[in-house]
């Protein structure tokens, strides 16, 4: 295949026909994959590069390729109903017969094309293949249409010994040797992603509170690059605050101390991003048209989550309150470029002590262009108090005076950098909790339909405050909360 392979040709079309079947039933059950509960009526080959040659042994092939599926899944799903293509990132690993070990990474047995009689798998279980993939970050140059690049100074040593990281999410990690960290983004989009964009921008302004990017992998596209990967330093021995916050649950320890701390975090980040990049105020017509994208999120997740729908009503207040103050009042807000979608597992305290924010890509589910405009920081500080509420209701039993002390302390640490505390604009840090929350009800019914009553409880809650402030959330002129 070599330089032919690296756009779509009869050979390509083979190569993508012969793996068809295989990644039929494959696909759909990996956690990064998007289009779950709908079947999937073909593939479209966009690119195909190989890393390694196929050979007697061993070979490494390098795919993009569209996923086409109907908008509806059973019987009356036809083509002219599909959905735009979402287009996945593979790395396909290729051998003779997998050994034991790899067992757990078959796809399956190709019975046609070139491929005939080989086994192909996940190639990131394979560490032989995941330590070529550093060699190939490590040497920065072109490879068909795959671009690999390096920042100025870094230092990649080779022979990293690679392991995968933890649990697959919407993308996937390996670790180099406790000393990188390699994210791959499955589901690609022409743009330029945040979480490469953003990273580097803060780098530019010395920001220590996240990692810089050491060097990323891109792929030529039809009007713009897409952004396959990012390696950055692994901070070695941290925990992610997620898993902080239920040891703390758990062991009924006080977690005000580390939520202060990542208050001030955040406000660092959030003052070195508006230094690098853009900001833009937010008048009458650009506040309305933030709450008119609230109501329509609103409208959507009611029709995809029954469960939603009692609280649909009363969690409009929540925005219409937010289009009349841009209106009535004449208030004028500051918008920047945000993390977007900050919560506890986006987090990582070193050993030190030291907090750091990662996975900048925002919230995968929203168009890229969505994710690239600015907003108020309060989108953040929501996201944030969110989590503090969802590690709350994961224990049992449920503690809320631990989520509002958490919440406030955080509040109070934002303040401690920022000057300015998110409480004093109850209205605003309102709408955007309430985004946040139905967010997570469309997130867990589709994803985690077990962890659906954590995001409807708090909707609850909010529909009965719909009158006032969220309880333990926003209220204003008390940045003394926690000391």
């Amino acid at each position: 295949m070599s330089e032919a392979a690296t756009r779509p040709s009869a050979d390509a079309g083979a190569l993508i026909a012969s793996l068809d079947p295989l990644l039929r039933g494959w696909l759909p059950r990996q956690r990064w994959f998007a289009g779950k509960g709908r079947p999937v009526t073909g593939f479209e080959l966009v690119a195909a590069t190989e890393l390694l040659p196929p050979g007697a042994e061993l070979g490494l092939l390098h795919l993009l390729v569209r996923v086409r599926q109907p908008l509806l899944a059973g019987p009356d799903a036809a083509a002219e109903h599909e959905l735009p293509a979402d287009c996945y990132q593979l790395l396909i690993g290729v051998r003779a017969e997998l050994p034991p070990p790899l067992a757990p990474a078959l796809i399956g047995h190709v019975t046609q094309g070139a491929l005939a009689g080989r086994t192909v798998y996940e190639a990131l279980l394979d560490p032989r293949l995941t330590g070529l993939i550093l060699e190939r970050l490590r040497m920065p140059g072109r490879l068909g249409v795959l671009r690999f690049a390096r920042a100025e100074h870094s230092d990649i040593p080779p022979a990293l010994t690679p392991r995968t990281c933890g649990v697959e999410q919407s993308n996937s990690s390996l670790v180099y040797g406790d000393a990188f960290i390699l994210k791959l983004f499955r589901r690609v989009v022409p743009g330029v992603n945040p979480d490469l964009e953003l990273p580097l921008a803060l780098a530019r302004q010395d920001c220590a509170r996240v990692p810089a990017p050491a060097a990323w992998l891109t792929a030529d596209g039809v009007d713009e690059p897409l952004v396959l990967g990012v390696l950055q330093p692994y901070v070695r021995g941290a925990c992610d605050g997620w898993e902080l916050a239920l040891q703390a649950l758990a062991k009924g320890e006080d977690f005000t101390a580390e939520a202060r701390a990542l208050g001030r975090a955040t406000a660092e980040v959030h003052a070195a991003l508006a230094a690098a990049l853009p900001t833009v105020s937010l008048g009458r017509a650009q506040v309305e048209l933030l709450a008119r994208g609230m109501t329509e999120r609103l409208e959507a997740a009611a029709r995809a989550v029954p469960a939603l729908r009692p609280y649909e009503p009363a969690l409009r207040t929540a925005y219409q309150a937010l289009a009349d103050l841009g209106t009535h009042s004449g208030t004028v807000w500051t918008a920047q470029r945000v993390h977007g979608d900050l919560h506890l597992g986006q987090c990582l305290r070193a050993p030190t002590g030291a907090w750091s924010l990662i996975d900048f890509e925002g919230e995968p589910a929203r168009p890229l262009a969505e994710r690239r405009m600015p907003q108020p920081a309060a989108r953040d500080v929501a996201g944030m108090l969110r989590s503090f509420d969802y590690a709350a209701r994961s224990y049992r039993p449920w503690s809320p005076g631990w989520a509002d002390v958490c919440r406030a302390a955080y509040c109070t640490g934002y303040t401690d950098v920022s000057g300015r505390d998110p409480r004093t604009e109850p209205v605003l840090l309102r709408a955007h909790e309430t985004d946040k929350a139905v967010y997570e009800a469309v997130y867990e019914a589709r994803h985690r339909p077990d962890w659906l009553p954590v995001p409807l409880a708090a909707l609850d809650q909010l529909a009965a405050d719909a009158a006032g402030p969220r309880r333990g959330a926003a209220t204003p002129g008390r940045p003394d909360d926690v000391r």
